[in-house]
């Protein structure tokens, strides 16, 4: 009986020592996968978290910039088109007093 559990208390220990022999190989390779993803992805042309962010916030901000100054270009736009139609009502009612002469008649005379 004896014989028996000292054969299961062997048995243990070189079972517990594979164990740790297992464990300590996994490491290894553990370390060793890592050192090359780390390596093949230093030469990649990778951007950071924070980089990306930066970029980010940046894109953002000029597309609001510029669908702000569209905005602005629309009214400026819209404004000159409603002065335009008033220059163009009163420079007819003006032509037909100065005797019907064009600028461009004027000029060509001049």
């Amino acid at each position: 009986m004896e014989n028996r559990n000292r054969m299961f208390d062997d048995a243990a220990r070189v079972a517990g020592g594979a164990l740790g022999t297992l464990a300590g190989v996994r490491r290894e390779v553990e370390g060793l996968v890592r050192h090359q993803l780390d390596r093949l992805l230093s030469t990649m042309d990778l951007v950071t978290r924070d980089e990306f962010e930066a970029v980010r916030e940046m894109a953002a901000k000029a597309r609001g910039e510029q669908e702000r100054l569209e905005e602005r270009l629309s009214e400026l736009e819209a404004k000159l088109a409603s002065s335009g139609a008033a220059k163009s009502s009163r420079s007819k009612s003006g032509s037909s007093v100065s005797g019907g002469k064009s600028r461009g008649a004027s000029k060509k005379a001049g």
